[in-house]
């Protein structure tokens, strides 16, 4: 159970993510909210490790894991004030670099005690946390320097961060006790995270809908949801996981590196990307003074969120399938790269036609699997037969 309530609090800090990105949002704001968001998937993913391999439920581990999640819950209410600068609020950014500090410090801590009598896990531990430490340096001077150059140091934190995991992961090797465990864990944040997204997305919304535009909007938001949860559980990430518990070893750790910590990122992003859109789409219609379909058409900021987001979980999900059952049909590839293609056409509808557009590429991706997937059935049938 407290493995569930460290990714409620981490979504938490996730949606708290869209107020960075601003209403609407801007190019250098959708930048720094990427950024934030790298950080903070990094320091989950490590989290997800440190409980693969020790109970996060019991002991000392237990009491450490719920000061991480206050450490989250600080991060998440200075997020929004992450990259102000004006008097009463510049020290925001120090707030959450410092909680961020805490946070790493922490699993450091936990993981060294969970290694107890493995060399190797140590050894892999004592080459990733050198590091870590180095990347405290552009995480304090960003918070101090605000800007750009805020923007730059913490993109470097990640680059760091990430190197040091990926070193350490080539030298000597993170260690999966329980893939079945991993892949759940990631299959519930990608639960939990399309759930928030729709909270996110009404945060916005006015105290009672009531107008049939604005039920649409919210209706069309609600069924893209929807079809992004499809693809992804439907057939997805079972298969994945099966996969996984067939390998072995160096290649089941490696395995689980790629296609879970790093390609689960981009559907997480695009999920985050796509609740800013569809908030942007329910500002634009409860903003429109009559009822019908012409609301005002998004701005690039905004029709970038919402059909980059699909694209960027698509193409997640695409990546994770050819690094789990190495296979991708290719109607999956067309379907991530539709959704930038209709991104114009997007910029220039109506807001609603808009998100009913990307809307039915979705549910229309969903429909093409399933025929696809019948037909495979069919044929295995008949060479069965005969």
């Amino acid at each position: 159970m407290s493995e569930i309530f460290f990714d409620l609090v981490f979504i938490f800090a996730l949606t708290r993510v869209i107020a960075v990105m601003g209403s609407p949002p801007a190019a250098v704001s959708m930048v720094r909210g990427l950024v934030l968001l790298l950080l903070l998937w990094m320091s989950w993913t490590l989290y997800v490790w440190l409980s693969n391999r020790a109970r996060a439920d019991v002991g000392l581990v237990r009491a450490g894991v719920l000061l991480a999640m206050l450490a989250i819950f600080v991060i998440a209410l200075v997020i929004p004030g992450s990259w102000h600068t004006h008097r009463g609020a510049a020290s925001a950014a120090v707030v959450l670099a410092l909680a961020y500090i805490a946070l790493q410090f922490l699993h450091l801590a936990l993981f060294f005690y969970a290694s107890a009598g493995s060399r190797q896990s140590r050894r892999t531990l004592g080459i990733f946390e050198i590091a870590v430490v180095v990347s405290w340096v552009p995480l304090i001077l960003g918070a101090m320097l605000g800007g750009v150059a805020q923007t730059v140091l913490w993109a470097a934190v990640f680059a760091i961060e990430y190197g040091g995991g990926h070193l350490a992961s080539k030298l000597s090797g993170w260690q999966l006790r329980s893939p079945a465990h991993f892949s759940e864990r990631h299959g519930l944040v990608v639960m939990i995270a399309l759930g928030e997204s729709l909270v996110a997305a009404g945060a916005h919304a006015a105290p009672a809908i009531v107008r049939w535009p604005e039920l649409l909007a919210a209706v069309l938001g609600f069924v893209a949801t929807v079809c992004l949860w499809w693809l992804y559980f439907d057939d997805t990430a079972v298969a994945a996981a099966k996969a996984l518990e067939k390998l072995a070893g160096q290649t089941r750790n490696q395995a689980a590196s790629s296609a879970y910590s790093l390609a689960h990122f981009p559907m997480i992003a695009g999920v985050i990307y796509f609740a800013l859109g569809s908030q942007q789409v329910l500002i634009r219609v409860d903003r429109q003074p009559m009822p019908g379909l012409l609301s005002a058409s998004l701005d690039w900021g905004s029709a970038v969120a919402l059909y980059g987001g699909v694209a960027l979980f698509l193409g997640g999900r695409a990546v994770f399938l050819a690094l789990t059952v190495r296979s991708v049909p290719r109607a999956e590839v067309v379907a991530a790269c539709a959704a930038p293609v209709l991104l114009p056409a997007g910029r220039f509808l109506p807001a609603l036609v808009a998100l009913g557009l990307l809307t039915a590429l979705l549910v229309g991706q969903i429909f093409w699997e399933r025929f696809r997937r019948g037909e495979a059935a069919v044929d295995v049938a008949e060479v069965t037969s005969v």
